[in-house]
């Protein structure tokens, strides 16, 4: 990277915390120039990729929405319009709303490109089951040993972790952030329910925390909080200590397991998220996890799941949300679009169960009784 004797990083924060860059029209402004960035490199992958791979792709997704353009970008502004509501309500600081790791994105885009024709290659011959010789899978369950996205190596390499959350904002169409911020909402409200006195006990699992996005969002958000990580990939562990350690100094405790099979004790958590997760495990093993989460939650506590919308949630996307596995490898996904989530959750033992919507992630929140 270019290094002139600057420090970067703290010119970057002292400009994100100024009075200029905390206002609407800029915060509209940087989501703009995200989405058509994103949108760039979808409609330049949309032109070579028949170049260079034959018989790939759906064209039918693209139409879709195309088809409902209106009504996406309607969606789009009512998130961006809560998400700044939000921060200047005070549910978390406006920093958060430019806190985007431009560097790191730049820094790994070229790598993006360069994974595309092997991805392509795999999507024609229909394997989904690529692994390196020297990953031993023989540690994970027979639903994770998969190339979710069609990634290389799956969750299992330095690699995927890299590249996850570039993947995901383009994706996006660079919404990413704002969606997962609707976690933090409902989650402050249910932590302020426990007595103040526990402000400096109350502790939050985050699982699967993956590379440790959401998990920074957090604790800039709740830094009085002891908060903990999850997940399957000792990769996506390792990237997640890098970024926290990086950001705050320190890390928080990140164990690597299970959420279905969690190593925790009974009651010791007073919150747990789970964010873009539930539409990538088998229906019987999402079952497994919510009675999993309602085990190590407190009485009291709050579970807040945040993943993707589901069948009838916005009806006229339907069929485009019906087509996503054509495109990504999610073999769970058109089951999650029907699974009624509600219903295992009220199973678990979970009471005062409700959801909301936002652009194409819906959130569930849930309570575990005193009794």
């Amino acid at each position: 990277m270019l290094n002139l004797g600057f420090d970067w990083s703290f010119l970057l924060n002292q400009f994100v915390r100024s009075d200029f860059l905390a206002n609407k029209t800029v915060y509209q402004a940087l989501q703009l120039n995200k989405f058509v960035l994103s949108l760039l490199h979808k409609l330049t992958m949309a032109q070579l990729r028949p170049l260079l791979v034959s018989n790939v792709g759906s064209q039918g997704q693209q139409q879709q929405m195309l088809a409902n353009t209106s009504r996406i970008w309607a969606a789009r502004e009512e998130l961006l319009e809560t998400d700044w509501q939000e921060a200047i309500a005070g549910i978390y600081p406006k920093a958060l709303l430019f806190d985007d790791p431009w560097v790191e994105f730049l820094r790994q885009y070229p790598w993006l490109w360069l994974e595309m024709p092997e991805i392509w290659a795999r999507m024609q011959r229909g394997d989904v089951r690529a692994f390196d010789a020297d990953i031993d899978l023989s540690k994970y369950p027979s639903y994770y040993r998969q190339n979710f996205h069609h990634q290389t190596n799956g969750y299992l390499s330095d690699r995927s972790a890299d590249l996850y959350d570039l993947q995901v904002e383009t994706l996006f169409g660079g919404l990413a952030e704002p969606m997962r911020r609707r976690v933090l909402r409902p989650l402050k409200d249910a932590l302020n329910s426990f007595p103040q006195t526990q402000t400096q006990s109350l502790k939050v699992l985050d699982a699967p925390c993956g590379t440790g996005s959401a998990l920074a969002m957090l604790q800039t958000a709740l830094p009085k909080v002891k908060f903990s990580g999850l997940d399957l990939s000792p990769n996506y562990l390792k990237k997640a200590g890098d970024r926290l350690r990086e950001k705050f100094g320190t890390a928080p405790d990140l164990t690597q397991g299970a959420v279905e099979n969690l190593p925790y004790a009974d009651g010791e958590f007073h919150g747990i998220t789970s964010i873009f997760f539930f539409h990538e495990l088998p229906a019987p093993v999402r079952q497994q996890a919510i009675a999993e989460y309602f085990r190590v939650l407190k009485p009291q506590g709050t579970l807040v799941i945040n993943d993707s919308i589901q069948a009838g949630d916005r009806p006229t996307l339907t069929p485009m949300m019906m087509g996503f596995p054509e495109m990504f490898h999610e073999p769970y996904y058109r089951n999650y679009l029907e699974d009624d989530l509600v219903e295992r959750l009220a199973k678990a033992g979970f009471v005062n169960i409700r959801t909301e919507v936002h652009y194409f992630s819906k959130i569930w929140i849930a309570e575990k009784p005193l009794a």
